[in-house]
């Protein structure tokens, strides 16, 4: 083992410190408003630091570093992007805004005001299955990182990774929103601590002059032929095309993205979420910056200790990596950190993905509402469900490339038509459910054929850009065309709230 006993002393004692107060939280739980938004009590640093600890998972740390591994600092353009689509959202209220006065759950509920519940159920439908497949490599990803960090066996990963499932959805069951809350808030000042000091190690032990000759010399001995380090755009990196997919996607993430939504229906009012925006918008440059330098400091690594040893990949160097060069204490403090990140992410993603599936899929179709004790007991079973699911999919699903692009193209399949309709229903009068059921069929048929090709036939992949470029172009076309075609729709007055 890696590990020192002092090191797993500081994760233990982490471990049992997060359970200990989430379960804390059950007893302030009345209904399934509680349960799910938190009784829309959010304010500004709670939101920040939730929404941040969410999207701040061990998954974010193990892409965001094999991107750094295999394309340098380029690998660093998408944290950049998705900070100016968080504030640009935050400063013009775009989207989040009218989203926040309706006063509802979830985006499909939005749906069912201005385009019927029809359109919400397949919408709620697309949200639910998008999500799903996202985070269903969060366990594997994670459990490589524990796996190289600590020297575990490999045969350990998956127990492993079942038992911190476990915990977390023993918390998450019980406490809902409101434990993922106070453990987000934990977890962000750990994860926080826990990176900046990791990060100040890795250069001390690489030297940031080292990293950047290191870099310019290696691409220019390739003649050109390994991706840029440093420029983004040119063809042997993300080149245009995929930088220009990226923007209109993080566009669509901050606006649409449920987990993320979540935390925007469960603040105080809508000027608390676009502050919320604005200022968390920075700290998604630090999401990928910090992490992707570890894995650029790994590729260093290894490159100047006679390569990459026998079974690692871009993916799990930089683990091994730091497992090499972090001092005991900082090493514990560091897996600490990096368990409460996939806790976090882990808790906020099934209580989205289980409040859409029982507020936009499921009761939509009950014969007659349940009684506040019943709606509790439905979304719970629903987040055992999924936990059962995360476990199965994690297991036998193998990524077609890197984990960055089969998260964004699988996001896709949700996003682009998702997007599509809340522009058209809260800026568009014309827009109908004609359309709207044209933009989620089309905008979902890039990213499926993706996936399906990746898996049925390897050889003839599309590009990641042009499967999750034409969601978008083909979600706005469904609902251009869709609505001009058909009738037009009743006035419909800005959405109300409902609570």
């Amino acid at each position: 083992m890696t590990l020192s006993p002092i090191d797993w002393i500081i994760v233990v004692v982490y471990v049992v410190g997060c359970l200990s107060a989430g379960l804390w939280m059950r007893r302030f739980i009345r209904g399934v408003d509680d349960f799910t938004i938190a009784g829309r009590e959010v304010h500004v640093n709670l939101g920040i630091a939730s929404l941040a600890a969410t999207e701040m998972g061990l998954v974010t740390v193990m892409y965001t570093a094999q991107l750094g591994y295999e394309k340098g600092f380029s690998g660093e353009i998408i944290g950049v992007i998705m900070a100016v689509a968080f504030l640009l959202v935050g400063l013009t209220g775009f989207v989040i805004r009218p989203l926040r006065d309706a006063g509802v759950m979830t985006i499909p509920e939005l749906f069912e005001k201005r385009f019927g519940h029809r359109v919400r159920w397949l919408a709620g439908v697309f949200v639910a299955l998008g999500g799903l497949l996202n985070m269903g490599i969060f366990l594997r990803l994670g459990g490589d990182f524990l796996v190289h960090a600590t020297g575990m066996p490999a045969s350990w990963l998956e127990s492993v990774m079942t038992v911190l499932l476990i915990l977390v959805l023993l918390y998450t069951v019980l406490g809902g929103m409101l434990s993922v809350l106070v453990t987000d808030y934990l977890q962000f000042i750990l994860v926080g601590l826990g990176i900046v000091t990791t990060s100040v190690m890795v250069l001390i032990n690489i030297g940031w002059t080292n990293l950047i000759t290191t870099l310019q010399n290696t691409w220019t001995a390739s003649g050109g032929t390994l991706p840029h380090p440093f420029n983004p755009a040119h063809p042997t990196s993300f080149g245009w095309g995929y930088l220009i997919w990226m923007f209109v996607f993080q566009l669509a993430v901050v606006t649409t993205w449920q987990t993320t939504i979540s935390r925007v229906l469960a603040t105080k009012d809508s000027g608390t979420a676009t502050r919320m925006y604005r200022r968390v918008s920075y700290y998604f440059v630090g999401r990928f910056l910090l992490p992707g330098m570890w894995g650029i400091a790994a590729f260093v690594y290894f490159k100047q200790h006679g390569g990459l040893p026998a079974g690692l990949n871009s993916m799990t160097a930089m683990p091994r990596y730091l497992s090499a060069v972090l001092p005991i204490g900082l090493m514990g403090l560091l897996v600490a950190a990096m368990i409460a990140a996939e806790m976090s992410t882990i808790s906020g993603y099934m209580l989205t993905w289980a409040t859409v599936i029982y507020n936009d899929i499921i009761t939509p179709c009950l014969p007659r509402p349940l009684s506040n004790k019943g709606q509790l007991l439905l979304t719970r079973m629903i987040l055992l469900g999924i936990a059962v699911f995360l476990l199965f999919f994690g297991l036998w699903y193998q990524l077609p490339g890197d984990a960055w692009t089969f998260l964004a193209v699988t996001g896709n399949i949700y996003l682009a038509s998702v997007f599509t309709l809340l522009i058209a229903g809260l800026y568009w009068p014309r827009a109908n459910a004609t359309g709207a059921y044209a933009a989620l069929l089309l905008g979902a048929i890039g990213p499926i054929t993706f996936l399906v090709l990746a898996q049925v036939m390897p050889q003839h992949q599309i590009p990641a850009e042009v499967a999750g470029g034409s969601s978008f172009g083909l979600a706005f076309l469904g609902m251009i065309v869709g609505s001009l075609a058909s009738r037009a729709p009743a006035p419909v007055l800005n959405p109300q709230p409902t609570t």
